[in-house]
């Protein structure tokens, strides 16, 4: 790990969306991508149905992930990172406030940018160390960038989650690109077998704004197995590419 730079490997994957499941779906996504669109959620089978009937979309997809990528294994530091976060849940209880109706509790828990980390701890009785990260259009790669920073401190594994979802209706003259319901997680580890690179620098971003989210554009790359990817965001220039 330098001071423009981050290499890790990726031991384990898992990736959902809206009628993209299975491993062959999410190849024919990355040969060809389209817009993830429908109603359909994950079932999230792997957590108990007290806890799992607390999550939304964002949350559900989030969890499924995180448990299929991670399997029984415990004692594992993650990082969740999203853009938007729980944000149709936070405009909810705002338009409760505008009413001038009580505030739920349990809503108010779950609208925080940690609710998804937090119930996958509580229903795994894990104590490892969690975070919630955001940090705009360059949300994955700033929690890329903290990942590597708990394996430096000398995690084995770090996992990495990444979600979002498209914006509630009063927010969305503000999506600056094709918002769309995701969610995928890495099981990151120290450099290895086919490492992946990440490193930075300052440079403006270019006039064109992006097609899609830029979590979706990393993820194609992984999926892919593409040499290298070239993205602009928060006044940075991000390179990731893969050694041989």
């Amino acid at each position: 790990m330098s001071e423009n730079e981050v290499v890790f490997s990726i031991a384990r994957h898992a990736a959902w969306a809206p009628g993209v499941a299975s491993p062959e779906r999410w190849d024919a996504w990355a040969r060809e991508p389209w817009s993830f669109d429908g109603a359909d959620e994950p079932r999230v089978a792997a957590m108990p149905a007290m806890l799992r009937r607390r999550a939304g979309l964002l949350g559900r997809m989030a969890l499924e992930v995180a448990y299929e990528c991670l399997g029984q294994r415990t004692d594992v530091p993650t990082v969740f990172c999203s853009r938007h976060g729980e944000v149709g849940r936070a405009v909810g209880l705002l338009d409760d406030l505008a009413r001038g109706e009580p505030l739920s509790p349990t809503a108010f828990g779950l609208a925080v940018h940690n609710a998804s980390a937090g119930l996958f701890s509580i229903a795994r009785a894990d104590r490892a160390n969690h975070v919630a990260l955001a940090a705009g259009a360059a949300t994955l790669e700033h929690a890329v960038i903290e990942a590597c920073g708990l394996l430096a401190d000398g995690a084995d594994m770090v996992l990495l989650v990444a979600c979002d979802a498209p914006l509630p209706d009063v927010l969305k003259e503000f999506e600056d690109c094709d918002e769309q319901p995701f969610a995928f997680a890495w099981a990151m580890v120290p450099a290895g077998a086919q490492p992946v690179r990440l490193s930075w620098r300052t440079e403006p971003a270019p006039a064109a704004p992006p097609r899609r989210p830029g979590a979706l554009d990393v993820l194609r790359f992984h999926l892919a197995r593409a040499p290298s990817l070239v993205r602009h965001a928060a006044d940075r220039r991000w390179t990731w590419c893969r050694d041989a």
